[in-house]
């Protein structure tokens, strides 16, 4: 009896490459990784490479949008759980990163992404798009958590989302910069600061 090959869907070859991709950009640099050594860290060949994606720029936006859309999931799944800000800013802080996406386990490595897609001025309305995203899913959360716990919510919470994204991003790059004084939970301590100062007490 023959044995049927299955051949991978292009989920799945997408997503051996975004893996593969992260591996050879943490060692070798985004500007010098080249789609042979991606496509071979992946298991394929430069032909498989671009049959899913026209270049190495073409792939890298595809990983951040991937990454946006999973953590939209993801932090909403985790909104219909912990429905207080601090309950959920709690479960932000003990979520297992290990089973993410190769961004979500590396931010330095999703920072650096973003700034070598920004050096190109055409690249930067595909940027601008996931910023929006990034910020309207932070503007949910904040109205969502503080409906929730009973208040009335913020004045302007696009202009909040607005501030905790570039706090976010702020601390990411610092710690790139300085990994010595700016500790991994830099941004999640800011955030705590930050609700005791508009008088939402911490969990």
């Amino acid at each position: 009896m023959s044995r049927v090959r299955t051949r991978p869907t292009r989920d799945d070859t997408c997503e051996k490459l975004f893996e593969a991709a992260a591996q050879v950009f943490e060692e070798q640099g985004i500007g010098g990784a080249s789609i042979e050594a991606i496509a071979a860290a992946a298991g394929f060949t430069r032909g498989a490479f671009y049959s899913n994606f026209k270049s190495k720029d073409e792939l890298i936006i595809a990983m951040l949008e991937d990454h946006v859309e999973q953590s939209i999931r993801r932090n909403l799944d985790l909104l219909t759980r912990h429905r207080t800000l601090p309950d959920y800013l709690e479960a932000l802080r003990t979520m297992d990163r290990s089973r993410q996406d190769p961004l979500g386990r590396s931010p330095l490595l999703h920072m650096e992404m973003i700034l070598f897609v920004a050096r190109a001025e055409k690249r930067r309305p595909e940027l601008a798009k996931r910023l929006r995203a990034r910020r309207k899913l932070i503007a949910d959360i904040v109205v969502t958590t503080l409906r929730n716990s009973g208040r009335n919510g913020v004045h302007n919470p696009e202009w909040t989302a607005a501030i905790v994204l570039a706090l976010e991003d702020g601390f990411r790059l610092h710690r790139l910069i300085d990994p010595d004084t700016t500790p991994a939970d830099s941004f999640l301590r800011a955030i705590t600061d930050l609700q005791r100062a508009i008088g939402i007490p911490p969990a």
